[in-house]
This record gives C-alpha cells, structure tokens and sequence, in this order.
C-alpha cells in the first residue's frame, strides 16, 4: 500500500494532471505496476523482510515450517527470491483488493438493477438486458468471480511460497554446519565424560571389590583402599567441573577448571598404580611444551588406556611407550590378556565387564581424527596394545582416525 500511495502522488500526476484522474482504472493499473519496482529495490536490500514474510506464509498460507527458511537473507541469491516473492504477493494482492473494491458493489447494483427505477436512472450506461433477470444472475456471478480468483490467487501463493522462500543451498549448507557443530560438541562432551568420569568409576569400583573381600581378613588394606576410593572420587569431582567448564567455553565464558594435559600424567599414573595397576613407562624425546590441543588429547587417550586395563584385565601390567619426533607424538600402550578381550580371573576382584561397551575406542579414534592421526587397538599373542600418532602440526595429511582391531 504505501508503495501504490507514492506512485499515486509521483507518477499519475506526471501522465495525465487533472481532477478526473482518480476516476481513469487505467491510471491506477499504471500507478500499481509503477510501485512494484521499487518495491523489489526494497525487498532486495532488506534481509530482515524474509522472517517476517514467512511468519505471514506459515500463518496465513499454511505451510509447514520445514518448507521454509529461517533467518534473514543473507546471501544475494536468497534477497533475489525474497524479492521475487514479494512481487509475486503484491501482485497478488493487489489483484485481489482491487476485484474486492469493485466487485461487491457492482455485484450488489446489478441484483437490485431490476427492482429499483432510481438506481436503473443513475446507471444509464448499462445494457436494458441487465433491467431483467441478467441482473442478479450477472451479480452472483461477478461474486463467484472474486471467490475463485481468491481462492486461485490464495493456491499460486501457497505453492510459490516454499519454492521462493525455501532455503537456498547456502542456507542448507550453513544449517547442516550448524548441526555439524553441535553434533561434534555432544560428541566431545561425550568423549570427556566417559574419559574423564570413566577412568575414576573403574578405579573406584576395582577398589571397594577389593576392599569388600579382604575387610575381614585385612583390615588394614581395606582402610587404604577406602583411601583410595575417597582420592579418586574427589579427582573425578575436578574432572568433572573440567567436563563442565567445556560447557563454559562452548557458551562464551572461561572454563573453572583447565582441561589437564601431559604435565599431569604422573599423578594419573599413580592413581592407577593405587587401583592396583602396574605401570611402566618409557619416553623417548621431550614431552613438554607440546601444543596444548595434542597434550590434551594425549592425556586423554592414555587415561582411557589405563580405564580399558582396569575394566577389562584388572590389575594387570601396562606399559606405556611415549616418543615424540619433530613432527609427531606416538602413543604405545600394552598389557596381557588372557583371551581376545580380557576378562577377569577366576575368583579374582576384578569386577565382570560391561556389556554393549566400545565407546572408549571410539573415542580414541575421534580423538586422533580431530588431529590428523590415527589409532588402532588389538590383542595379538595374548598382549592387548593400542597405538595411537598424533601429529604435532595438527590434520596436517587428513588422517583416517579410525581404530582398527
């Protein structure tokens, strides 16, 4: 309406000035197609015009959601199909509100045409056969006329809707990116809870197994696991405000707590050899001062290393093999196995393994995906032995990531 307003005051007055203009259709069909332009300009510059045409056309038209683009427009292409489509319902309604306008009346002139001198006085202009019953057979069928082309005009927006204002391909590509990321941020939280949480919940529950059978022949050493018990549980507390603080990060603000890194890899390893554990470790190269990223990373892959010895073999050995070159950190873990997954000896404390696990492995293999690595884990002649290489420089050749049994 506003744009019709102005090229009614700017442009009819140019064509032909006068006071009958008003009265001339004609000149309002040339002011009408005049105002559509610079509609378009406006649609095609304003990339907040698409929320608000698609709340209209999911209120008004019926179209479901999903059909639809969300957001403003932000590429040239979606602010083309945003002022196409505005044209297209301005068009439209204005096709419509003129057949409104004029329609009633003259449908409502023509029906009492025949019962009313005065009015056939004030219309000479019109046919005698509308004095009879043409008359309102003319005007029914002029309001069937603005029903249908209503009805039409209300279709053809309806289907031209999702095709104009769906989403382009930069709009499903920027939510696919979307769903990418909050799918990668679940699976890294994912990955930190069951590393984090996980390796404590091992150690705690092969602790209190081994407290539980030895509390009344040894009382002594089911005070020290209980020890145990109560340091494992309090690091899985900070572990898990690290796991929080990702949260944190992931909204805007500073973690609570820093993820832990390499330079914490000793007290993990006592932690472990508190559990029962046998640790050894050999290190070839200097493991300080890595990128952060790849500390991190390594911290957590050795942790669920030690989780799967735990929860699988029990207190068994493990050997951990770091090296470290100039262009990548590798990781060796090993420890015995009785069998092609290790389970627990015959009346030793070692709880029954989980069902439906590998989540661990999987993780590792994310883990050294995101840096360009890669990773496998197996048994072969009784010793189970992951192997992890993560790249210094990060996914400097793409690597599969992926944990090969």
């Amino acid at each position: 309406m506003p744009f019709f307003l102005l090229a009614t005051v700017f442009v009819l007055p140019v064509l032909a000035p006068g006071p009958e203009l008003l009265r001339q259709p004609a000149y309002h069909l040339v002011s009408f197609a005049c105002a559509l332009p610079p509609a378009a300009l406006v649609a095609l510059l304003s990339p907040l015009l698409r929320p608000l045409e698609v709340a209209a056309v999911r209120s008004l038209c019926g179209v479901p959601a999903e059909r639809l683009a969300e957001g403003p427009a932000v590429s040239w292409a979606a602010r083309r199909r945003t002022a196409l489509w505005f044209v297209t319902h301005l068009l439209a309604g204005g096709i419509v509100s003129g057949m409104t306008l004029a329609a009633p009346p003259a449908a409502m002139a023509l029906t009492l045409l025949p019962f009313s001198a005065s009015l056939r006085r004030v219309t000479p202009g019109w046919p005698d056969a509308f004095h009879g019953v043409l008359g309102p057979l003319t005007g029914l069928a002029l309001l069937a006329l603005v029903a249908g082309t209503s009805w039409a005009m209300g279709t053809l927006v309806g289907r031209v809707a999702p095709v104009l204002l769906g989403p382009t391909p930069a709009d499903r590509l920027a939510a696919a990116e979307r769903r990418a990321a909050d799918l990668a941020s679940r699976n890294r939280l994912a990955r930190e809870l069951h590393d984090a949480v996980g390796h404590a919940l091992s150690a705690a529950t092969l602790q209190a197994s081994a407290a539980r059978r030895v509390l009344d022949t040894d009382p002594e050493f089911a005070r020290q696991a209980l020890a145990a018990i109560e340091d494992t549980t309090r690091d899985a507390v900070a572990e898990l405000d690290t796991v929080l603080g990702l949260l944190r990060e992931e909204d805007g603000g500073d973690p609570a707590v820093p993820a832990p890194t390499l330079d914490g890899l000793e007290a993990l390893l006592e932690r472990s050899r508190a559990a029962g554990v046998r640790v050894e470790t050999t290190t070839q190269g200097r493991c300080t001062g890595l990128p952060s990223m790849v500390s991190r990373e390594a911290y957590r892959i050795v942790q669920e290393g030690l989780s799967n010895a735990l929860r699988h073999a029990g207190p068994v050995p493990v050997t951990l093999h770091l090296h470290r070159t100039e262009r990548e950190l590798t990781l060796r873990m090993e420890n015995p196995v009785s069998g092609p997954v290790a389970g627990p000896a015959p009346g030793s404390s070692v709880p029954a393994p989980r069902t439906g696990g590998g989540r661990g492995l999987l993780g590792i293999a994310e883990r050294a995906r995101l840096l360009g690595g890669e990773a496998a884990a197996g048994a072969r002649d009784g010793v189970w032995r992951l192997t992890a290489r993560l790249p210094l420089a990060g996914r400097e050749r793409g690597g599969r990531g992926d944990v090969q049994a």
